[in-house]
């Protein structure tokens, strides 16, 4: 007898962005607190939607500027995504993950899906995201962009 399997889809509508600014001998990572229905008071990085005609690479950029008011980054792929199932609507949410290097002279300003960020050490951030995966992101980013120089093939020339 054969059986006619469920296939769970995978959908990819949105991005995640890591900023990373030196400071010192180290690196800081921004971690900003959720303020919207959804993940209220969820420490997190920057996330967000790809619009039509967007590139995930060009959302990472609009969603960076748009949640800090940073215009001036150095972002990079990280080849490393994002991912959770979703029981309710019965799907697999991808995002590409992108790292953002970015000056220590620029401001964040937040807007209103947040009420506070900070920049922390890697060791303080993976200890403060909430949602299970960040961690494991951050450590990813920390090893292969901090660590060490990122690969030039990652880099998004815009």
């Amino acid at each position: 007898m054969s059986r006619i399997h469920h296939e769970v889809p995978i959908r990819c509508t949105g991005i995640a962005a890591v900023l990373l600014r030196r400071t010192d001998n180290d690196h800081k990572v921004l971690l900003l607190k959720r303020n919207s229905a959804v993940l209220r008071d969820t420490w997190c990085y920057i996330g967000g939607g790809i619009e039509e005609g967007e590139k995930a690479w060009e959302a990472a950029l609009r969603e960076i500027r748009e949640e800090t008011s940073i215009t001036q980054v150095v972002l990079y792929n990280t080849n490393k995504f994002d991912q959770f199932y979703s029981a309710q609507a019965d799907y697999i949410y991808v995002a590409p993950v992108f790292v953002g290097y970015v000056d220590d002279d620029q401001e964040v300003i937040l807007n209103h899906e947040h009420s506070q960020y900070e920049w922390l050490t890697f060791n303080e951030a993976m200890d403060r995201v909430s949602l299970p995966g960040n961690d494991e992101v951050l450590a990813f980013i920390e090893k292969h962009f901090v660590r060490k120089a990122p690969s030039e093939w990652l880099r998004v020339s815009m």
